[in-house]
Order: structure tokens, then C-alpha cells, then sequence
């Protein structure tokens, strides 16, 4: 049973609308549209809302959207028959109506196809009802029954075919060279007593064997034992000569030599920092986050090349190779598409974009791009990659932008900090980025509480209150009025992070701070434990930004580790609606080159967008994701 059948225009307009059951269509619809026609996801035909099924179907020629609703929980076949009937029938019927390209027209015109509709679905569900069942395939039609008994029989000793063929082969090769070898085998099977023949079978063969074997430690015996022997003689001999290192500049290696860390607790200031500022800055403004250059040395290095004449080609040769693939006012199909289509999803999947994802965005021109009609002039190559780069900007520029400033500004006003909490795989650099983020954070004039819940990894705190150290001696108490701009807070390591978070959290209430930035522990997506206690942490806390950290070089492995952490989130949450991530920090963006794939593929995962690009090792390398200059780069060849 369905529960709604709708026809609208891309324009919105709706035409005609079935409704099977009492509640609207209006909210799944929308949906549909916000989620999957707005932001270029149409590589699938299916989209699931709360408890709905919708599928539907683009007609590019004539800009309509047909959509069918139906509950989730049943298996209805005929759907995609019915709505391809649908759409040949209505476009057949309303032809010269919608061709008129006018809202007034499609407003004024009375799209009466109730009972049209009615007799399709009655037919629909017929045609499903009537299907024969599939029957099993019987013995007599298999292949083992065409065989004959004779071939299927095995005698003991006998070869299969197969292997008796490679034995006659490797005989073959080999009668020349084993020709001592089988005159040898004559004597000392007679000295076994054994007859030779092929009724010994592999007896005799094992027998041999091990008269070879006996005879050549009976040769060779006494040298091998002399080496033995000098082996171990010289093992000890070896060891002994080997000494320990000594380094030039080594010491003493005790525990007061080797502790750099001061003995701080929470809330006091950190010792000066004796390194240079400059180099641990960066340069850059570092309060204004500039836009990604996606541009590299390679494509500097062409384009003076680029200037160089080229060779003449002929004039007929360069007319046909002109006029070539030109469509010519013909709208386009999925034969004239499949070729051009096939070289960008390799060219895609090349640039680091997951193989899953790259057949989806295919797939997603495809559909929006078939049976539309193209001008006189414009190739079919041009059209696809033209659509594509276009779908990909779409994708780059999701629902939700976050703009941090604006927010903490805004838990300001309201008397609390504002918490972000940093996730992510092991390795990915979770820790140096939060240290980027509180720098910029910093150069806004906002205060920064860091709080060291990473109590399993070792050197995390104390990596953390480096970074601390280094930024409190950029921006001093002295330069703001004698307030600290930056804090440390940790209690170790083998506690309880979320209660670490919490604390935090309360201490940055209590003296003012405005931003708390929460460093949680590495973890691979597969590990249940860790995933439960991120979800307590995120759960217990309410933190107001969750950034999920993933590395630029991954390709299908950023589609599997967003994945899982979102359904790890939403699976341990204790809460009736659970927190998953609300943006993405993409880092090491600066050793891909235009390998810059991942950033599509983790956007098109989650629908979140990516908040901030790691670009170096500096504090100033931090960039906002360009979407333009990230699809450049993607489509470059």
C-alpha cells in the first residue's frame, strides 16, 4: 500500500498528488529536497525518511520530479515498475502542457490523471501477484549429469587428467638433464631388495630418497660437522666483541637527567619558553583564517611551457576534430554519457575520492543529466564534467556552516564557555591542530582552558603543556591586562575522561575562561570500548562542537572510520537523540599535492562541512576549506 504519489516541477510546483493515507506528504518531500536534490546526491533513486521509503525519478527534459512514499517496513516490487509507468504515461498524455515552459501554463492546466493512476497501480500490483514462483533446478538439467559415469570413477593409483598432463610435461623438460640421475636409481634399488616399477608405486620413491639422503651425510658429514662446530665456537665470540653505544653528547641516563617536565599543577602559570617565537608562530595573520590554495609548484612550473608553439595540424583533421562529439540539439542518454562517464570516475577515484563514492556522483550526473537537451555546440564531455564540477561544489557547501566566533561570542553573552571536543583515529594529529585552533583562537582575543583527557596515550600531557607553554609565551599575561589567555587542565593519566572533561569544564566557569577545548585519546573505529567511553564523554558533557580530525592521504578508509564513528556515537549514547559530529578538521593537507579526494569523501559521508585544513607545522597553518579551489584541484588532470 502506498502512501503518497506526488509529480512537481524543479521549480516547485506541484502537479498532481495521490494520497493514499491521511498524513502529508509535505515534510518527506521537503526532506527529499533539502537532503538529496539541493545538495547533488541523486545517485540513488531510494531516500529514507523516518518511517518512509520514497523513490523517485528525474525527467530532465521536462524538469519534473516524480516521487512515491510507502512504509519502510514493506517490500513493495512493482514500485519501480509503477513509477516508470507513471512517467511515460503522464508525460505522453501532458505533453504540449508542460513543453510551454511557463509557470502561468503548469498553473492553469488541469492535470486530471486520478483514475489513470489508479488502473497502473491495479496493474502494477497484478503483475506482481502473477509472477511464477522460481523453481530448483533439477539433476538432470545440471552439468554433472551430462558427464558420464566412467569419467567420474577414480581407481587407486590413477592420476587425474589434469595433473597426469603436468607430470608429462615436467618429464618431458626434464629427460635430459635427470639422465644419471634415473641410471643411479637402478643399483641402489636393487641394493634395497626393492623391485623397480610401477606397481611399488611412491614406496619406492620415499626409499630412494632416503638412500640419497643417507649417502650424501655419509660424503658430506664430516665437513658440516666442523662447521657446525665453528659456528658456535664463533657465536659467543660475536656477542662478546659487541659493545654499547656511546653517544657524544650522552650522560648519565637517570630519571633527573631525563624529567623536562616542571612540576605544574592546575591554574598556575607556565615556566618562560627560552625557544624562538617566530618559528613556532609561523607567519600569516593568525586571527584571520585564509582560504585554501590548491594550487601547486607543478602547475607554476607549466605555464611558461605552455606558451611554447605547438604543431600545425591539418585543416580537415582539426575541422573533424573540432565538430567531433558535438551533441546537437538532442537530448542526452546514458549510452552517450557511459564512456565520458567511466574516465571521470577513474579520473576521481585517482585523486584519492572512495571508489563508493565516486560511482554515486557518477551515477548522480547521470540521472541529472539524462534526457536532457543540449545546445548546438556543446560536447558531451564538457556537458558531464561541467555538471560534475558543479555537484562537487554543491557537496563542498553543505546544509549547516559553523562559524565559531560567532557562537563563542554568543555563549558569551550568556555566561558559560564554550566547549569543543576533538575525535578521531590514532596518528592524525588531534593534539597539534587543537594547539593551531587555540592560536587562532587566541589572536581573536578569546581565553583558551585545554583540557588533557587523553589520560592513555603516553607523552600526551606533556605534549599538550609544550604547547601550552609556547602559546602562553606568545600571547602573555602582560599583553592582556595580567589575565592568562591560555591554561592547562590534567589530572594525569589512567582516569576517567569524562570526568576530567567535566571538571574542566566547571573550572573554565569559575574563572572566566571563554573557549574549552576537550583532547580525547586516539581510537580506531573498531574498538567498542573506547567508542562506549567517547560517547559517555560527549553524552555526560553536551559539548557545543563536536570536530571530527581525519588525515588528508586516506582514501576508502575516511568513508569506513566516519561511518562507524557516527553509528559508535549514536549506538552508546544514552540519550533519546544522540550527539554525532558536527564538522570535520581535515590536516596534513599539504603533502597531497591535488590528491585532494578525501575532503569530498568525507563531506558526501556525513553532510557536515569542514571547519578548518591543517596546512604545516606552525601554528599559522590553518586554512578554511575553499570549495572552488578544492574542485580545481580535483578536476585538474
Amino acid at each position: 500500500m502506498l502512501d503518497f504519489f506526488t509529480i512537481f516541477s524543479k521549480g516547485g510546483l506541484v502537479l498532481w498528488c495521490f494520497q493514499g493515507v491521511s498524513d502529508s506528504c509535505t515534510g518527506p518531500v521537503n526532506a527529499l529536497i533539502r537532503s538529496v536534490l539541493l545538495q547533488e546526491r541523486g545517485g540513488n533513486n531510494s531516500f529514507t525518511h523516518e518511517a518512509l521509503t520514497l523513490k523517485y525519478k528525474l525527467d530532465n527534459q521536462f524538469e519534473l520530479v516524480f516521487v512515491v512514499g510507502f512504509q519502510k517496513i514493506l517490500t513493495l516490487t512493482y514500485v519501480d515498475k509503477l513509477i516508470d509507468d507513471v512517467h511515460r504515461l503522464f508525460r505522453d498524455k501532458y505533453r504540449t502542457e508542460i513543453q510551454q515552459q511557463s509557470a502561468l501554463s503548469l498553473l492553469n492546466g488541469t492535470f486530471d490523471f486520478q483514475n489513470d493512476f489508479l488502473r497502473l497501480l491495479r496493474e502494477a500490483e497484478e503483475s506482481s501477484k502473477i509472477r511464477a514462483p522460481t523453481t530448483m533446478k533439477k539433476f538432470e538439467d545440471s552439468e554433472k549429469a551430462k558427464k558420464p559415469v566412467r569419467s567420474m570413477i577414480e581407481t587407486r593409483g590413477e592420476k587425474p587428467k589434469e595433473k597426469a598432463k603436468n607430470s608429462k610435461k615436467k618429464g618431458a623438460k626434464k629427460e635430459g638433464s635427470d639422465g644419471p640421475l634415473a641410471a643411479s636409481k637402478a643399483p641402489a634399488a636393487e641394493k634395497s631388495g626393492l623391485p623397480v616399477g610401477p606397481e611399488n608405486g611412491e614406496l619406492s620413491k620415499e626409499e630412494l630418497i632416503r638412500r640419497k639422503r643417507e649417502e650424501f651425510i655419509q660424503k658430506h658429514g664430516r665437513g658440516m660437522d666442523k662447521s657446525s662446530k665453528s659456528m658456535k665456537s664463533d657465536a659467543p665470540k660475536e656477542k662478546g666483541k659487541k659493545a654499547p653505544r656511546v653517544w657524544e653528547l650522552g650522560g648519565c641516563a637517570n630519571k633527573e637527567v631525563l624529567d623536562y617536565s616542571a612540576p605544574t599543577t592546575n591554574g598556575t602559570p607556565e615556566a618562560a619558553l627560552s625557544e624562538d617565537i617566530n618559528l613556532i608562530r609561523g607567519t600569516g595573520p593568525g586571527g584571520q583564517l585564509q582560504d585554501l590554495d590548491c594550487s601547486s609548484s607543478e602547475d607554476e612550473g607549466a605555464t611558461p611551457n605552455s606558451t611554447k608553439p605547438r604543431a600545425p595540424k591539418g585543416t580537415l583533421g582539426g575541422m573533424f576534430g573540432m565538430l567531433k562529439g558535438l551533441v546537437g540539439s538532442k537530448s542526452l542518454s546514458r549510452e552517450d554519457m557511459e564512456s565520458v562517464l567511466d574516465k571521470m570516475r577513474d579520473h576521481l577515484i585517482a585523486k584519492n575520492v572512495a571508489a563508493d563514492i565516486a560511482v554515486q556522483l557518477c551515477e548522480s550526473v547521470a540521472n541529472k543529466l539524462e534526457g536532457k537537451v543540449m545546445g548546438t555546440f556543446s560536447t558531451v564531455t564538457s556537458t558531464v564534467k561541467q555538471a560534475l564540477q558543479e555537484s562537487l561544489v554543491q557537496i563542498l557547501q553543505p546544509q549547516r556552516r559553523v562559524d565559531m566566533l560567532r557562537d563563542i561570542m554568543d555563549a558569551q553573552r550568556r555566561q558559560r564557555p564554550y566547549v569543543v571536543t576533538f575525535c578521531g583515529v590514532n596518528g592524525v594529529g588531534k593534539s597539534t591542530n587543537l594547539a593551531k585552533i587555540s592560536f587562532w583562537l587566541l589572536e581573536n582575543g578569546f581565553s583558551v582552558l585545554i583540557a588533557a583527557c587523553d589520560t592513555f596515550r603516553a607523552g600526551a600531557v606533556e605534549q599538550l603543556r609544550t604547547h601550552t607553554r609556547r602559546l602562553s609565551a606568545l600571547h602573555p599575561p602582560e599583553k592582556h591586562g595580567g589575565r592568562t589567555m591560555v591554561q592547562l587542565f590534567e589530572k594525569g593519566y589512567g582516569k576517567d575522561a569524562a570526568g576530567i572533561a567535566m571538571e574542566a569544564i566547571a573550572c573554565a566557569r569559575n574563572q572566566g575562561f571563554d573557549v574549552v577545548l576537550v583532547d580525547t585519546a586516539g581510537r580506531m573505529q573498531d574498538n567498542a570500548p573506547l567508542m562506549t567511553a567517547l560517547a559517555k564523554l560527549i553524552t555526560v558533557n553536551t559539548p557545543d562542537l563536536v570536530l571530527f580530525v581525519g588525515e588528508a592521504l586516506v582514501g576508502n578508509e575516511a568513508v569506513d572510520q566516519l561511518v562507524k564513528f557516527n553509528r559508535a556515537l549514536a549506538d552508546h549514547s544514552m540519550a533519546q537523540t544522540p550527539r554525532l559530529i558536527d564538522g570535520i578538521v581535515l590536516t596534513k593537507f599539504d603533502t597531497i599535492d591535488d590528491k585532494v579526494g578525501a575532503a569530498i569523501s568525507m563531506t558526501y559521508i556525513t553532510s557536515k562541512p569542514i571547519v578548518f585544513v591543517g596546512t604545516g607545522q606552525t601554528y599559522c597553518d590553518l586554512r578554511s576549506l575553499n570549495a572552488k579551489a578544492v574542485v580545481a584541484a580535483l578536476m585538474k588532470a
